[in-house]
C-alpha cells in the first residue's frame, strides 16, 4: 500500500477545510493517508462489487488485498449471509482464483482496469467441482474519501417514513406470508412460532416506496422479543443488524452492527421486549451509529453491501427496507432527515 506523506501544518490546514472531521493515520514521524495500490502493478487488488449469476439476491462484495507477507487474501460476500475471509487464494497479474468454503464454491476470473469478469461453480467441501460454471461481471470501487466524516453532514427537513403507515411501502416477495401490520403508530411484523417453539420464518421484507435516499440520518425505535431477528437495510444495500443479542459480547452480527462488515466498539443493547433507539448517520461512504445513546459505530467507511442486499452498488440512492423473512419485530418513530 503506497503512502502520501502530508507536514503536519498541510494536514492541519486539510482538516480545518473539512470541518475538522479529517482522520489521519500517524506513524512515529509524519502523518499520512493509506491510498490504494497503483493497479497497474497488482490490478486485482481493491474493492469490487458483482453481480452474480442468479435470478435474485445477486448482489456480491469481493475485496482483494494483500498481507504484511504479500500473500493475497480475499474477503467476499456471496448474496446472504457475511462476508467471509476464502481460501485458496491466488492471484497471478490480471487473474485469480478462489474458494468460498461456506458457500462451497469456487470463482475464477479476470481483470481489466476496473471491469471484472468471472465464473463461479458449486464444489463439495474438500474444494472438488461440481456444477457448471456460470458467469458473471464485476466492477471496481472507487475508495471513500479519507477526509469523509458523518459529523460534516447538514441535515433537511424530517421525512416520517411510517406516517402513512403500510401505504408507504411495498412488498419485496408478493408470494411471501406477509405479516405486517401497523396499529397506533407501530409498524409490527407478527409471524409467530412454529410448534417446537421456533420461529416460524417465510415472512415478507417491506421497501419504502420512496427510493431515492442517499446521504442522511435515520432514527427509529425498535422492540424484538427473546431470539427475533430483523434488519433495517439502508438504501437497501446496508443491513444495520436487528436482533435480540442483550447481554452478549461485541460482535458484527449484534444489534446495531454493520452487519458482517463492522463490529460495535461496545455493547448497549437492552433486553427483549424493550423499545430500543437507533440512529444511524450515512455521509460520504461513512456510518456512525448511535444505539440508545451511546455510540457504538463511528465513521466506519461503507467498504460493501451485506446480504440480501438490492443490488451490490455501493453509491447508489436507494430505499429503506426492512427485513421481515426471520421472525416478529416492532417499530416505531422512523425519521430520516436527508443531507442537504
Amino acid at each position: 500500500m503506497k503512502k502520501i506523506l502530508f507536514v503536519l501544518p498541510l494536514v492541519a490546514a486539510m482538516a480545518m477545510m473539512t470541518g475538522g472531521c479529517l482522520k489521519v493515520y500517524y506513524s512515529k514521524h509524519v502523518a499520512f493517508v493509506p491510498m490504494p495500490m497503483h493497479q497497474e502493478i497488482d490490478p486485482v487488488m481493491g474493492n469490487w462489487s458483482v453481480k452474480l449469476p442468479f435470478d435474485d439476491m445477486n448482489a456480491g462484495s469481493f475485496i482483494f488485498s494483500r498481507d504484511e507477507n504479500g500473500v493475497a487474501k480475499a474477503f467476499v460476500l456471496l448474496r446472504w449471509g457475511s462476508p467471509e475471509w476464502c481460501v485458496d487464494v491466488k492471484v497471478a497479474g490480471d487473474a485469480f482464483s478462489l474458494r468460498h468454503a461456506q458457500h462451497r464454491v469456487l470463482i475464477k476470473g479476470k481483470v481489466e482496469g476496473d471491469k471484472m469478469v468471472a465464473e463461479l461453480a458449486e464444489c463439495d467441501k474438500d474444494g472438488k467441482q461440481k456444477g457448471d460454471w456460470k458467469k458473471f461481471e464485476g466492477s471496481r470501487n472507487a475508495p471513500a474519501c479519507p477526509f469523509a466524516s458523518t459529523c460534516q453532514i447538514k441535515l433537511g427537513e424530517p421525512i416520517d417514513l411510517l406516517k402513512d403507515g403500510l401505504d408507504g411501502w411495498k412488498t419485496m416477495d408478493p408470494n411471501a406470508k406477509f405479516g405486517w401490520v401497523f396499529k397506533d403508530g407501530v409498524l409490527s411484523n407478527k409471524l409467530g412460532l412454529k410448534p417446537d417453539g421456533s420461529w416460524a420464518g417465510g415472512g415478507a421484507n417491506l421497501m419504502s416506496l420512496k427510493n431515492d435516499f442517499q446521504d442522511f440520518n435515520l432514527e427509529y425505535d425498535v422492540r424484538v422479543p427473546k431470539d427475533s431477528n430483523s434488519g433495517v437495510y439502508l438504501r437497501g444495500r446496508f443491513e444495520c443488524q436487528v436482533v435480540d443479542s442483550f447481554g452478549k459480547d461485541v460482535n458484527r452480527h449484534h444489534m446495531a452492527a454493520y452487519y458482517g462488515r463492522v463490529t460495535p466498539i461496545v455493547a448497549a443493547e437492552k433486553a427483549p421486549g424493550e423499545w430500543q433507539h437507533v440512529s444511524v448517520t450515512l455521509f460520504k461512504r461513512r456510518m456512525t451509529v448511535v444505539l440508545n445513546g451511546v455510540t457504538i459505530i463511528e465513521d466506519a467507511e461503507l467498504t460493501g453491501v451485506t446480504g440480501g442486499a438490492i443490488d451490490a452498488n455501493i453509491d447508489a440512492p436507494g430505499p429503506i427496507y426492512l427485513q421481515g423473512d426471520h421472525s416478529d419485530a416492532d417499530y416505531k418513530n422512523m425519521i430520516l432527515r436527508p443531507a442537504i
